[in-house]
């Protein structure tokens, strides 16, 4: 069989509407997709600049999202020590009151109290953790020696310089016994019960041996906790910060990939419009050629 010959002018029709249908499939799925680039074929460089974008505003958004672990492990240490400092008002409240009670089996049962009260110190400080990170809790032991340590990145680098990231130490062993006013109980056979129980001017000097050191816990506790509340609020400023940044970044994808919706649907009614007239322009040449071979 031998090939169908098209004239010149039916050719150059077809090939203009198939020229207009691929530009309407190209337009219906920017519409679609939302999106003028949705390839390298599209745009080899902006797609490419658009997905570098967005990788690092990925890499930044899990680095934000540590960020806001880090702050809440400082606010809940915060928190622990601001109800350590209310015990504390209330052990150097039951101390003032052991002073001023002339019996002595007053204050031995207000030193039982005092040494529940300083407990809870302990407690407190024990359950001040937040995703496994306590800045408080402070031992001893063969596994553990002091409190634990939060490291906050604030960017994708690899560098473990200050610039980079804060790292924020726990409680040493030092300030733990300070905040957790160790050194105002003593133990043993020569417990604070039997010495505020006393008579004479013993008792009197071991209570305010106790006093002063809730006194001197009370002051630690202000300073770590105006401490840690610094770090927080440098954190806080990090994290908005890496917010705007990866809003930036998204922002700048966009614009390089981004259709713009009211150019393209014109664009397709324009298309479409197009689409329709070649239709009619090939079947007027159609038309032309059946002419010619009424001829015949």
């Amino acid at each position: 069989m031998s090939d169908v010959t098209l004239a010149s002018s039916t050719r150059t029709n077809l090939l203009s509407l198939q020229r207009t249908s691929n530009l309407i499939g190209r337009t219906q799925e920017r519409l679609a997709s939302g999106q003028k680039v949705n390839s390298a074929i599209d745009d080899a460089l902006a797609f490419f600049k658009a997905r570098n974008l967005n990788t690092r505003a990925g890499d930044l958004a899990s680095i934000k999202d540590e960020i806001a672990v880090g702050i809440s492990v400082i606010r809940a240490s915060i928190q622990g020590l601001e109800t350590i400092e209310s015990v504390l008002k209330q052990a150097k409240a039951l101390a003032q009151s052991a002073v001023a009670s002339p019996e002595s089996s007053t204050r031995a049962k207000l030193a039982s109290q005092f040494n529940e009260l300083r407990s809870q110190v302990d407690n407190i400080a024990e359950d001040a953790a937040y995703n496994g990170i306590n800045l408080l809790k402070n031992t001893t032991n063969s596994f553990q020696s002091g409190a634990d340590q939060l490291t906050v990145k604030f960017n994708e680098r690899t560098t473990t310089s200050a610039i980079n990231q804060l790292v924020v130490s726990g409680l040493n062993t030092t300030d733990f016994n300070t905040i957790t006013a160790r050194s105002a109980v003593a133990t043993g056979t020569a417990g604070s019960t039997t010495v505020w129980g006393q008579t004479g001017t013993a008792a009197i000097t071991a209570i305010n041996s106790a006093i002063r050191a809730i006194d001197s816990a009370m002051v630690s506790v202000r300073q770590v906790a105006q401490s840690f509340g610094t770090n927080s609020s440098l954190l806080e400023i990090r994290r908005q910060f890496t917010e705007n940044l990866i809003n930036t970044l998204k922002g700048g994808a966009s614009q390089l990939v981004n259709a713009d919706l009211n150019e393209e649907s014109a664009n397709l009614l324009s298309l479409q419009t197009r689409q329709q007239l070649g239709t009619i322009s090939l079947s007027i040449a159609q038309q032309s050629e059946q002419s010619v071979l009424r001829l015949f």
